[in-house]
């Protein structure tokens, strides 16, 4: 048939039986032109409605795209002269007019896929880039023919063959063009434009390791992910899904809970019989039995719901990587095919040379079509890893906004944090191995089958041991799983301590705590390092088998075979295709049980995802929203409690709020007013009744929450900006002097968490943030609870009150300032969660109730109001304003003290000059003049936060080093010396076996002597056991050394922070210190030991393989060293760009994280001012921003990849082309030797890059570690000169000239105070906002270090003693009342110095005993991180309850009275003047009324004394303390019970 169709014979096997091969002319013009042609045809209808479905907007033409049109064009015109020259001939056989026809057509069609693709955003299409290779390969055969016979002298087909040539060249231009990617305008990111040829090597990605290599990349170079991979697409497209398999898994849930009951009943009736006879104390003891039971059984939730999820929103990238790894892994088992045929060719003389150079070139194939196979692969693998490890931190985070409180009860901020970045990383490296569950199971399959073709049934002996050892790794990982389960617990323990320590690190220096929670945290890393030692030894183990299991296999199968029968001998072919399978077989033999405890680590991550995420949403069913309703808000019946398992919170209250009203809420402290707001904005458990509220709402908390970022962010809360209205609010919130005072003005940053501001201006901040948006009702808690009393008035004045801001607004406010009552239309009286009475401040009076009782005991007329008037430094902190304390310095304050140099040179002139006060009003015009100017310049200390020092550039050699110290020298040499070893076993081994099957050559199978035979297996044995002792020994020395390293490391890093001075802590956010010890230290721990010894076993593998290459073949040399070069270069460009992404990632990670963190502490504003999609929508951005990097690191990964495994491609073919071409002087087992050893190169050259650049990013870590190891240190805490024994025993202080600054840069801070405490002296300390106070208290704690002059204490300087003798003497109860997680003993007593009965004592008189004792656990009760489960006023009575204990002679009071009641606040008042009146108390007064009882007050101005005496002396004088008591409505001492 075909023979006729082409006129002559289309196929003879003699043809290729000749040292001059060639295929038959018909051949070539039949089936070689049909395939490409027949692959174009099949795919292009497919291709062209693919474009017409996804088409976007057509682009301009290119002269790339006119370039290729022309090509393709003359190409036509070539196939129709063809046509025409077939057809002027007579006599021509069929094929060749049908052949220019065919083309003709495919031309046609080639032009239109090409001008179809300008619809594209890819303009060049992957199968036409195949159609164009696959037609030029099998042209090849036609174009060698055709030359071989013009070369021969026949001219009959001479038009015919210049036609063939010239179409071929057009062919192969064309190709070269479609390798250029065409740049697209709308796409950012060129992998989307780039061209087949490009996308596979990944060329597009050249530029950017370019730029990474001539400087260190920033976020800009980076590009952007496409569309596709944008969050809010991937969250979209898996929240559809999620919705419907959350719904499935809820319904399960509901029928596994409804048998689960019918279980229980039974069990109950019979227990309750047993308990009705039993005392109390039994059952309080049961009681706390069922909270221990509780925390220990699991808990039941809709579970195995989000595999599913994600595997729908995923499922087409899954299906296109298991193709590729398919094509990758059936290629795998053709390369031990082809070095059998290597091996019979240079055995066998016979065999011609072209199928020697035909067999390399294939190899060479082969090995490129699996690299590119296998690198898209792993591209695709990464790529869906990062997609959903996007889609669950952006889920996570969507959910916290919505999650309902009693969920968000079982997670801490940190734990929440985890979920986002500890357990999204884990499905992320799961993700991406997740193939290997097929892919492995079908390599062992194939291993096997070939192996039993070349070896039968001994095969099973082998195949058998490995199997054995499966279920022992199986075990030791569960083991080791065990353990790390456990080492997650103690590091999460680890970093809530440190959490806390850092939160509280003011209060640990001012109590000389830090040894006792340094020796918590000590205990904790103790077990961590203990089980880390137990990991690793264990791990030592897995890959001792791990070495062992491939000898033992090749040793034990070749035994098998060997011994079994004698005819069976070892040939080179056998053994070498033999160990080539089992290396192999060895990848997935070792994959399993690592990918089975990663599916495990990853099991519990979904675990505790799908827990959170299924999680109870924030139920508002309860909160009704009516636009058309005429009360503003209205209580009926409302019953609501935080938790359904506690108390009700809010009892039946009925409350009806008019629209405009200004309600007043009023209680003892824990009498339900937070609740009461609480339970309006939704955040409390609904428990009968409901809320119906018209309009929006705005809040501001008791506790104020600030965002980090600039004062301005803050009160625009992402409103826009409207320059009038601002003003007038930070007017009214009394916020411009602050302004003045604080660098950069409103620009100034905030800390997180606000660190740099005192409480009053954060709360001014928040209550200014409230004002500024425009709602209708607006939720005050206790704004004014900080805040001095002249500020409060006039914030009351301009914002809350009748005349304020607000007026015409519906306003709730929670307060204790009797003061403002008289002002408000309505008092709501709570106690105990219910309301008590409500009216107006006359009617209550009259009802003569239980506020009236109250108002009584407390109240005193006010003197009248006057316009808030401002003096240009009003005093008017509660944190003694923003220059005293070290913590609020952070950058410089040499401007700052400039200006108010100049302020208070005013200041004096003008109270000479009677005076004049000025109203704010013209203040702030002056401050509108002053912003002009200070707009063009950043002012110094306007950032606090140190931006986080982005290393660059390479990891210093003294790192490396400083690590391999901390691992100890002796450690290293042992290790290292092992793995020499090791690698001269290897070596050995391999020598052994191609000497072994060199026998077969030498004997034949009968005469094969059985004592050889002992002696070639026993030695193959020991040689391989040897390979296995040799790498267990150096790993168990590596483990040991890098847990003893781990240990030093975490050691010097907590004793330098702990020993760091208070200003350090100030211009460091937390997050980046607690990183230090989350994220580095485990780096250390984990990861950095493993890829330090997988380095090296690389290294020594990729040496020694190359060693036994150039043993065999002598001039494989002069092959290595020009690729050892390229190599060389590949890897210095890749590891500069590598590093910089690793850094610009972890860098980009952090805001995400902190962002979280915030968010979460925030919710309730951010719900009340209902800003959720806000906050989703600056999450969703910076989770881009670190997607871009990750995506550009794996890519770079996949490019280094690329080019390492062409090199080792290209090993692998010099090396087969050697074998051919000096084959005469080689035998067979060389060839095998050298070939199964050079195909295992390219895998471990793609390691040791791999390996070097882990090992650069994980370096990092140590780097950081000791940044902060060398952070400078405070005083020693205790030195040589101890103080004497009961000192100090009288408490006199004694100033002589003492100065002190915050830096040595910067001005004085206290200029040369001078003066001497009396024993039992009590001294207040009054001085306007910057005078100094705080310093006052820092100095005698050494906080801040003298200048100059010195301060002693009952005549010991306390320069000369070490800071703990000092700090235990003093006594400060704090203004912020800080707790920490732990019992309450803990929290009063860390060192367990006293008896309970000496704590009780102090519980009984700081007033707190009775609500102790009420407690179930009494002295043990758990306090909550931060101590969130006691009220502020709770929180600082114990404060004062911890002073109370100390009984030391000198008491320092920072005015700690700002968030308690006036009851407490008397009481609080009373215990100091009884328990304390034997000692020296020095207190900072914010108020004047608490200090007018003192027997001295020192006034303080601009760092030095300006009055000095007793009040009512100064009283009587008109100066400074006499102005401030104008101010404050003092007249005498007799009236200091104002307020």
């Amino acid at each position: 048939m075909l023979e006729k169709f082409c006129n002559s014979t289309f196929w003879n096997s003699s043809f290729l039986d000749s040292p001059e091969v060639d295929l038959p002319l018909c051949f070539e013009q039949t089936v070689l032109v049909w395939i490409p042609l027949g692959f174009l045809w099949l795919l292009a209808p497919w291709q062209l409605l693919h474009v017409y479905r996804s088409r976007t907007k057509r682009s301009s033409i290119t002269k790339l795209y006119l370039a290729k049109q022309v090509i393709v064009g003359l190409l036509l015109i070539l196939a129709a002269i063809d046509l025409a020259l077939a057809l002027t001939e007579d006599t021509v056989p069929a094929v060749r007019y049908t052949n220019p026809s065919l083309y003709l057509a495919t031309w046609i069609l080639v032009l239109l896929v090409q001008h179809s693709r300008l619809w594209c955003v890819q303009k060049n299409s992957w199968f036409l880039s195949l159609f164009w290779i696959l037609s030029i390969f099998c042209g090849t055969f036609q174009f060698q023919t055709l030359i071989r016979t013009l070369l021969k002298g026949d001219n009959s087909n001479l038009a015919y063959s210049c036609v063939f040539f010239i179409c071929y060249a057009f062919q192969i231009l064309v190709l070269v063009l479609s390798a250029f990617s065409e740049k697209n305008d709308s796409s950012k990111n060129p992998s989307s434009t780039a061209s087949f040829l490009s996308s596979i090597t990944f060329s597009w990605y050249d530029s950017i390791v370019l730029k990474g290599y001539k400087k260190p990349l920033t976020l800009d170079d980076v590009w952007d992910v496409d569309e596709k991979s944008k969050t809010k697409i991937l969250v979209s497209k898996f929240e559809t899904h999620m919705t419907g398999e959350l719904q499935k898994a809820r319904w399960a849930f509901q029928r596994r809970q409804r048998k689960k009951s019918q279980r229980n009943s039974g069990v109950r009736l019979h227990e309750l019989n047993k308990n009705q006879s039993q005392s109390q104390d039994v059952l309080v003891l049961e009681e706390a039995k069922k909270k221990k039971k509780k925390s220990g059984t699991t808990e039941d939730f809709p579970k195995s719901w989000l595999v599913m999820a994600l595997f729908k929103t995923f499922y087409a990238i899954l299906l296109k990587s298991f193709l590729l790894k398919l094509v990758y892994d059936i290629l795998t088992f053709l390369n031990p095919q082809l070095l059998k045929l290597l091996i019979s060719f240079a055995s066998d003389r016979s065999i011609y040379l072209w199928a020697g150079y035909i067999y390399s070139i294939l190899f060479f194939a082969v090995a490129l079509i699996q690299s590119f196979c296998l690198q898209y692969y792993f591209q695709l693998c990464f790529v869906l890893g990062m997609k959903v490890r996007t889609t669950v931190m952006a889920s996570v985070y969507k959910k916290a906004l919505t999650l309902s409180n009693r969920a968000r009860k079982q997670y801490t901020v940190g734990e929440a944090v985890n979920l986002m970045s500890v357990d999204a990383q884990k499905l992320m490296d799961v993700t991406s191995f997740i193939h290997l569950l097929w892919s492995n199971l079908l390599q062992i399959v194939l291993s096997v089958y070939f192996l039993w073709a070349e070896l039968g049934p001994s095969v099973l002996a082998g195949v058998g041991v490995m199997v054995l050892l499966i279920p022992v790794n199986g075990v030791l990982a569960t083991k080791n799983r065990a353990i790390q389960v456990k080492n997650m617990k103690n590091k999460d323990k680890r970093l809530k301590i440190m959490n806390e320590i850092l939160s509280g690190i003011k209060i640990l220096k001012y109590f000389t705590w830090e040894p006792s929670f340094k020796n918590q945290v000590y205990d904790i890393r103790k077990k961590e390092l203990k089980n880390l030692l137990m990991f690793g030894r264990l791990q030592s183990v897995i890959i001792f088998l791990l070495y062992l299991t491939p000898v033992l296999v090749s040793v034990i199968t070749f035994s098998v075979y060997v011994l079994v029968d004698s005819n069976n001998i070892l040939d080179a072919q056998k053994a070498f295709t033999s160990i080539t399978l089992f290396n192999i077989l060895r990848f997935p033999m070792s994959m399993l049980p690592m990918l089975i405890s990663s599916m495990l680590q990853a099991s519990v991550s979904i675990e505790r995802l799908e827990k959170y995420l299924g999680g109870d949403e924030l139920d508002t069913s309860a909160i009704r929203h009516d636009c058309n309703f005429d009360k503003a808000v209205q209580f009926s019946e409302a019953s609501f409690t935080w938790d359904h398992d506690l108390e009700v919170t809010i009892r039946d209250v009925n409350l009806d709020i008019m629209p405009g009203q200004l309600v007043a809420i009023v209680g003892t402290v824990g009498s339900g007013k937070s609740s009461l707001m609480s339970a309006m904005l939704g955040e409390m458990e609904n428990i009968h009744g409901n809320i119906t509220i018209k309009g929006t709402i705005a809040y501001v908390p008791q506790q104020s929450w600030i965002q980090n970022g600039t004062i301005k962010d803050n009160i625009l809360f992402g409103a826009e900006l409207d320059e009038k209205k601002y003003q007038q609010v930070l007017e009214a919130c009394a916020l411009l002097p602050d302004l003045e005072v604080l660098p950069g003005g409103d620009l100034a940053e905030i800390g997180e968490k606000g660190i740099n501001l005192s409480g009053g201006q954060k709360q001014r901040i928040s209550l200014a943030r409230a004002t500024y948006q425009n709602t209708d009702i607006y939720i005050l808690d206790d704004p004014l609870s900080a805040v001095d009393a002249h500020v409060g008035k006039h914030i009351f004045n301009k914002v809350l009150g009748p005349s304020g801001l607000l007026k015409g607004k519906t306003r709730l406010l929670v307060t204790h300032s009797i003061h403002f009552l008289p002002h408000v239309d309505e008092i709501v009286v709570m106690g105990n969660g219910t309301i008590l009475e409500k009216g107006s401040y006359s009617t209550l009076l009259a009802k003569k109730g239980s506020f009236a009782k109250n108002l009584k005991t407390f109240m005193k007329q006010t003197g009248p109001e006057d316009e808030a008037t401002v003096n240009e430094d009003s005093e008017e902190e509660d944190d003694c304003g923003l220059m005293p304390s070290v913590e609020e310095i952070p950058e410089d304050v040499a401007s700052l003290s400039m200006k108010r140099e100049n302020s208070f040179h005013r200041t004096l002139s003008r109270r000479s000059n009677s005076r004049r006060l000025k109203s704010l009003k013209d203040s702030l015009k002056t401050r509108k003049a002053n912003i002009l100017n200070e707009e063009e310049e950043v002012v110094k200390g306007q950032k606090l936060i140190k931006k986080e020092f982005v290393q660059t550039g390479k990891v210093k050699l003294s790192i490396y080093l400083k690590y391999l110290q901390a691992i100890g020298w002796h450690s290293m040499f042992f290790i290292i010396f092992g793995l020499v070893l090791y690698s001269v076993a290897f070596i050995g081994s391999n020598l052994w076996l191609s000497a072994w099957t060199r026998d077969s050559t030498i004997f034949n199978s009968t005469n094969y002597p059985a004592s050889q035979r002992d002696l070639r297996v026993g030695v193959y044995g020991a040689l391989g056991l040897a390979q296995g002792v040799f790498v267990l020994i150096s790993n168990l020395w590596s483990v040991h050394g890098s847990t003893h390293a781990s240990s030093i490391l975490h050691k010097q890093l907590l004793s330098n922070i702990l020993r760091a001075p208070m200003s350090f802590f100030d211009t460091t956010p937390t997050g980046r210190i607690v990183n230090r010890f989350a994220g580095d230290i485990s780096t250390v721990d984990d990861t950095l030991p493993v890829s330090l010894r997988s380095w090296l076993l690389c290294f020594l593998g990729i040496i020694s393989t190359l060693v036994m290459i150039c043993l065999a073949t002598p001039v494989f040399v002069v092959i290595i060293i020009p690729l050892g070069i390229i190599y060389v270069s590949v890897q210095i460009f890749y590891v500069a760009t590598s590093r910089q992404l690793r850094r610009l990632d972890s860098v980009t990670r952090s805001p995400v994280y902190s962002h979280f963190s915030e968010t979460v502490s925030g919710l309730s504003v951010i719900r009340a001012f209902e800003h959720q999609q806000r906050f989703l929508k600056h999450n969703e951005m910076s989770i881009d921003t670190n997607q871009k990097c990750v995506f550009s690191w794996i890519t770079s990964n996949r490019w280094l990849a690329v080019r390492l495994e062409l090199i080792g491609n290209l090993i692998v073919f010099f090396s087969s082309l050697m074998m051919v071409i000096y084959r005469k002087t080689l035998d067979g087992d060389t060839v095998g030797f050298v070939l199964s050893n050079s195909l295992n190169i390219t895998q471990t050259l793609n390691w040791l890059v791999r390996m070097t650049s882990e090992i650069e990013t994980n370096i990092v870590a140590v780097e950081r570690i000791n940044e902060y190891i060398k952070v400078e240190n405070e005083a020693p805490w205790v030195t040589d000169k101890r103080p004497p024994e009961g000192w100090p025993s009288k408490g006199e202080i004694q100033f002589s000239n003492y100065q002190v600054r915050y830096r040595p840069e910067l001005d004085l801070v206290l200029r040369g105070i001078t003066c001497e405490i009396k024993s039992a002296e009590k001294i207040g300390v009054v001085g306007r906002t910057g005078a100094g106070k705080s310093s006052l208290t820092n100095s005698l704690f050494r906080i801040l270090e003298a200048a100059d002059g010195q301060i002693t204490i009952d005549g010991v300087d306390i320069a000369s003693i070490g800071l703990h003798d000092l700090r235990e003497k003093l006594t400060i109860i704090p203004q912020d009342p800080i707790l920490f997680s732990g019992s309450l003993r803990m929290n009063l007593d860390p060192f367990n110095n006293y008896s309970d009965e000496e704590i009780w004592k102090a519980l009984e008189l700081a007033h707190l005993k009775s609500f102790v004792a009420g407690l179930q656990l009494g002295l043990s009760h758990e306090v909550t991180e931060g101590g969130d489960n006691l009220s502020i006023g709770q929180r600082q009575l114990l404060c004062l309850a911890r002073a109370l204990l100390r009984k030391s002679k000198i008491l320092i009071m920072d005015e700690a009275t700002a968030a308690v009641d006036i009851e407490t606040d008397q009481l609080i008042q009373t215990t100091i003047q009884n328990e304390f009146s034997h000692c020296t108390t020095i207190t900072i007064a914010h108020r004047l009324h608490t200090i007018m009882d003192s027997d001295k007050v020192m006034v303080l101005d601009q760092g030095k004394i300006v009055e000095y005496g007793n009040p009512e002396e100064l009283l009587k004088n008109p100066g400074p303390f006499y102005s401030m008591a104008q101010e404050a409505g003092i007249e005498n001492t007799n009236s200091s019970t104002a307020f």
